[in-house]
């Protein structure tokens, strides 16, 4: 029986894809974040494919860049905090990130003895 594919289709390169565990990705996309100051936004969006890929959250390095053109916060971001909410001004696209501040539970202890 014979294939369905195109000439074109079937002239084109194989690319094959080297496939790595899901270890192996955390690993990667943790010493990516450890030096995102210096990395491009097509380098970001792989990173994010990466990870989409394997069901791995990103978290809180998702906020090191900017949604929209994906390009790392520099010197040229501008942040404010207002009514509860982190504005970061993106320097390169001027797109506004907003995210809900988390405020931080201590979850002090009270000791019954003592005069503390």
């Amino acid at each position: 029986m014979k294939s369905k594919i195109s000439k074109s289709a079937q002239e084109l390169p194989q690319l094959k894809f080297k496939k790595i565990s899901k270890t192996e990705a955390q690993e990667k996309i943790k010493d990516f974040f450890s030096h995102i100051k210096h990395k491009s936004p097509e380098e970001i969006k792989k990173i994010k494919k990466l990870a989409m890929s394997h069901n791995i959250k990103l978290g809180d390095k998702r906020k090191l860049f900017c949604k929209k053109c994906l390009s790392a916060y520099g010197k040229d971001s501008s942040i404010s905090i207002k009514n509860g909410f982190i504005t970061i001004l993106c320097g390169k696209c001027d797109f506004n990130n907003k995210w809900k501040f988390k405020e931080i539970d201590l979850d002090i202890i009270h000791q019954e003895t003592g005069c503390c």
